[in-house]
């Protein structure tokens, strides 16, 4: 049997890949489909020094988060639908202020309670759009339970250095689907941490680059005293009410996710050269469509796939790039078209593109996904 084999589902290599990345607190409250990460994170944070608590809410759950990592903790949530929602606000604050934590949605049929055990993939605008205002967003997508451990893990590092929330955009079937998977060797793994001041005099906790700079972070505890706020800022924390300093905050927030976005951008694709016909997905909907490619291949269709692995920042080179020599690009996913409406604006009007929408809670079949294919010849 090969080493580090195990046969597991995605919400536990989703914890396990967190618990790699050296999370230390979880807080979250239950919520189908995402519930067996708490379950599992109440198993195993202790047996490592971690701290688990089951809040009485979402916006508790993640508003503790912030709390811990204010103090130096790594931290994580998950939830679901209309917990995602009530943890918009906090996502905002998150973002402002610069705190690195880990959300997880695995994403449920909606709107409102909708069916709690259905597959959708129709948080994807959320995600990004969800809190009010501009903010800097970075979302991760798996695509099979392997992601699940690898992205989360990944999503820890990119919060961690650059100070910002990202979240792990999962759905049901990710989430609940079982596969063998090969989990690396924890002594190949190395961590980042976020970047400390060495020393309390004179420390400014939002002093960076104007140009997509990150502040170094003091933890709350070790002898520094800082000022946390929702209110627009300056480089002591301060509140301000200065149109030149609200501008030049969020410009810099803005600009560190760009600047860090060919770092962030991750994919995979299948038979895209020479592709005519291009499939765009993400999720599980993706592993359908690598099934109808291939089968279009084997006919000799010359179709090819391109799966995000990151969807924020939106990776629009790449997209244009791989449907350059396309004559039809096709995008399945499971809702009435959000990932659409960015591949559109990505490769403009030279392409036609084909909306695959399913929002019955049911997985696409391959069958579905290669009738289109057929259909674009």
């Amino acid at each position: 049997m090969t080493k580090n084999a195990k046969l597991m589902q995605g919400n536990e290599a989703c914890t396990l890949g967190a618990l790699a990345a050296g999370l230390e607190f979880y807080a979250g409250y239950p919520i189908t489909p995402s519930t067996e990460i708490a379950e599992l994170c109440a198993e195993e944070l202790p047996k490592v020094g971690g701290r688990f608590i089951q809040m009485e809410d979402e916006i508790g759950s993640i508003a503790a988060c912030i709390g811990a990592s204010l103090a130096g903790k790594k931290a994580m949530t998950a939830t679901s639908g209309p917990g995602f929602s009530l943890m918009q606000e906090c996502l905002g604050y998150a973002s402002l202020t610069e705190v690195p934590i880990v959300i997880v949605d695995v994403q449920r049929m909606g709107p409102s309670t909708g069916m709690p055990t259905s597959l959708s993939q129709s948080d994807l605008m959320q995600a990004r759009w969800g809190t009010h205002g501009d903010h800097p967003v970075i979302v991760l997508a798996p695509g099979s339970v392997k992601e699940c451990f690898e992205l989360t893990f990944r999503a820890f590092d990119i919060a961690e250095t650059y100070r910002v929330p990202v979240i792990v955009l999962m759905d049901e079937t990710v989430g609940h689907m079982r596969e063998k998977v090969v989990l690396p060797d924890p002594a190949t793994l190395k961590p980042k941490r976020r970047l400390e001041p060495d020393t309390p005099a004179g420390y400014l906790p939002y002093a960076a680059d104007e140009d997509g700079g990150v502040p170094l972070m003091a933890a709350f505890g070790d002898g520094y005293r800082w000022h946390v706020t929702g209110l627009f800022h300056d480089e002591a924390g301060r509140p301000t009410n200065s149109g030149d300093s609200a501008s030049r905050l969020l410009k810099r927030l803005m600009r560190k996710v760009e600047k860090a976005a060919p770092w962030i951008e991750d994919h995979f694709e299948e038979s895209l050269e020479g592709a005519e016909i291009v499939v765009v997905s993400f999720g599980s909907s993706a592993m359908s469509s690598l099934s109808a490619v291939r089968r279009a291949r084997r006919e000799g269709i010359a179709a090819g796939m391109l799966r995000l692995k990151s969807v924020w920042p939106f990776p629009d080179e790449l997209v244009k790039k791989a449907t350059s020599g396309a004559r039809r690009v096709i995008v399945p996913e499971m809702n009435l078209g959000q990932l659409v409406l960015e591949v559109e604006r990505a490769i403009g009007c030279d392409v036609t593109v084909t909306r695959l929408g399913k929002v019955n809670g049911e997985l696409f079949r391959p069958e579905e996904i290669f009738s289109a294919i057929e259909a674009a010849l």
